[in-house]
């Protein structure tokens, strides 16, 4: 199974809510605060055309920004 990374920042409602609900359908991953860790805020621009777009999950190699439950599953499954 791909590693999944979960970007976010605090006080961002969308990313507690996908973090729960990845942990409901037993989804292990890794969680990156950017507000933290500048350097992986860079990761993020790149990956979201220079906008600090949380969360963003990391799929193995595919990058989504704002996903839902369903779309992070579906890339698991691929």
């Amino acid at each position: 199974m791909p590693a999944v990374t979960i970007y976010w920042r605090p006080m961002c409602g969308y990313c507690m809510t996908l973090k729960q609900e990845l942990e409901s359908h037993g989804v292990d991953f890794s969680s990156v605060n950017i507000w933290s860790d500048r350097g992986q805020a860079e990761v993020v621009k790149e990956a979201n055309g220079g906008d600090e777009l949380v969360p963003t999950v990391r799929v193995g190699d595919a990058f989504l920004g704002n996903p839902s439950v369903e779309e992070v599953l579906s890339a698991l499954a691929r």
